[in-house]
């Protein structure tokens, strides 16, 4: 069974540690504890840091890998010409099933991911400190922090901070999610595309980063560049928080330096000798295949290098005796239901991608190959956030690690191997909320009603498209590319407004009599599943 990881997994580390300093005397590092390990902080101007988060190499430790120097350049360049005071953002949302290391410095060293954003603000000038959290114990932690630095929300603070919480869901670790959300919208992204380097919080320019780009940061404060540098590799110094789950016999997050061999993170996790496969970076990472794994070393460069991600550090291998295009639709279907519900491609084609990675799986041939990848390339690019490219990326991946499988599906009747359930997901699956506290507003959830084309009428108009883009795309010819579509229940009232509008009379709406709240089996229908042979530890 696919069992969500808990909190809180056991931590190990390879050499001397750094992030996780203390892990051994400790369950959780108060201030008091913390200062005796690290020692006091000296602050920095603005300059000074990012200086030395350039020669540092520090990059965004929470997928992208964005120049931390850059980003601190920026955003202290348009608090200058705007003359406004910034805010400075810990994104600690860490909702993948599969990702646990920034969950654990938040709950066992809070006060080094303080670190680093304290000296941020400091030096910026900023007015407001957030932390954004979607655990119950990260919000605890980190709310202890703060009132064991006597720091508070009052108007009267000369640094305002708070802790936010929002919803456990992919689309809430998104940094345009974090950001609406803490401006009192939902967690999910908006509509637009904006740098929140230029206009984040209240408008105001906004440094985010993840929770262990801060505590690298104030590790690197502590050490200076050279001794910071005496770790790792040259090009990538430092250590690397990583989450290894999957088929192994101890779940665990590790701190390694840069340049360990992959094959050694996994043996320390009790992995198979030989894995089928390793998934490199989450669920919007990329696996790598049995023989690449041996020459695969722990960094950014090098997981890119062999067609792995390093992204949010997490490492998953699947034993041999998994079925891996199996364990991938259980994936794709988590990833499908994750959909913030508004843009098309996302709310309805990764659906199709997981029903067509079903399709294989049942039979359908190379015409079913064919059309997930279609789908794939269909969903990249067009979202307001990143989740239909890095599930588009997972899927394609997927189809290219796992060739001899694919052949033995597509052409054949199958590879005869059961579904494990070896890869963590969270336990019941959750309908689209994007509202802080988790419940269910009424704009999303099933469709109610479904939109239709007649072809007989339609002059290729595209005023359809401008309106719905959640719906219609048009294709080269002009005219849209379906000729029926639910329509997302946010959007019905668009839905209409673009009924009365076709200029030919060509659309139309009917209530979706099939079911008012279908279920997700009538969606994306269960593979059935062997048995799993081991159970991830709790």
């Amino acid at each position: 069974m696919n069992e969500a990881l808990p909190d809180v997994p056991e931590v190990r580390v390879v050499g001397l540690p750094q992030l996780t300093s203390g892990f051994d005397l400790v369950e959780r590092l108060d201030l008091s504890m913390h200062l005796k390990v690290h020692g006091p902080l000296e602050p920095m101007s603005g300059e000074q840091l990012a200086q030395l988060a350039e020669a540092i190499k520090l990059k965004g430790r929470g997928g992208a890998g964005f120049p931390f120097h850059k980003k601190l350049r920026s955003v202290a360049k348009a608090a200058i010409q705007r003359g406004v005071r910034p805010v400075v953002v810990v994104n600690g949302s860490e909702d993948e099933p599969a990702c646990r290391k920034d969950t654990v410095l938040i709950n066992r060293a809070p006060h080094l991911i303080l670190d680093g954003a304290l000296l941020c603000a400091e030096a910026l000038g900023a007015r407001m400190l957030v932390v954004g959290v979607t655990r119950e114990s990260t919000q605890r932690s980190m709310e202890a922090a703060l009132a064991e630095r006597g720091l508070s929300n009052s108007r009267r603070s000369a640094l305002r901070a708070s802790v936010q919480r929002n919803p456990v869901r992919m689309v809430t670790g998104a940094a345009a999610s974090l950001i609406r959300s803490i401006n009192g919208g939902p967690a999910i992204p908006p509509g637009r595309k904006t740098s929140a380097s230029q206009s984040g919080v209240d408008g105001a320019p906004t440094l985010l980063s993840n929770a262990e780009t801060f505590a690298q940061l104030a590790i690197g404060a502590r050490l200076g560049p050279e001794r910071y540098g005496n770790t790792g590799l040259y090009d990538e110094p430092g250590t690397v928080m990583l989450t290894v789950s999957g088929a192994v016999a101890r779940p665990m997050v590790i701190e390694v330096p840069t340049g360990v061999p992959l094959r050694y993170v996994l043996q320390l996790a009790g992995a198979p000798p030989v894995p089928q496969g390793v998934l490199t970076g989450g669920y919007h990472g990329k696996w790598i295949d049995a023989a690449t794994v041996n020459e695969a070393i722990i960094s950014r460069n090098s997981l890119d290098a062999v067609g792995g991600s390093l992204g949010a550090g997490a490492i998953l291998p699947i034993s041999q005796e998994t079925c891996p295009l199996g364990e991938a639709l259980q994936v794709a279907k988590w990833l499908a239901e994750e959909s913030a519900g508004q843009c098309g491609p996302c709310y309805l084609g990764l659906p199709a991608a997981a029903r067509g990675m079903e399709d294989i799986l049942n039979g359908g041939g190379p015409a079913a190959l064919e059309a997930l990848k279609q789908v794939a390339k269909n969903v990249k690019r067009r979202g307001a956030c990143s989740h239909p490219d890095g599930s588009a990326m997972f899927l394609e991946s997927t189809i290219k690690a796992f060739t001899d499988d694919l052949a033995a599906h597509v052409l054949g009747n199958g590879c005869g191997r059961p579904v494990e359930g070896v890869l963590p997901l969270f336990e019941g699956g959750r309908a689209p909320t994007g509202i802080p506290g988790g419940g269910e507003p009424e704009e999303t959830g099933a469709s109610r009603q479904k939109i239709f084309v007649d072809w007989t009428l339609c002059r290729g108009h595209g005023l359809c498209a401008d309106i719905l883009p959640e719906v219609f795309e048009l294709g080269p010819d002009g005219f849209p590319t379906v000729a029926q579509a639910p329509v997302p229940r946010y959007a019905e009232a668009k839905a209409m407004r673009a009924v009365r509008r076709c200029p030919a009379l060509a659309l139309r709406i009917e209530e979706d009599t099939r079911s008012q709240a279908p279920s997700r089996s009538r969606n994306l229908p269960v593979l059935s599943q062997g048995r799993g042979r081991r159970a991830l530890g709790r």
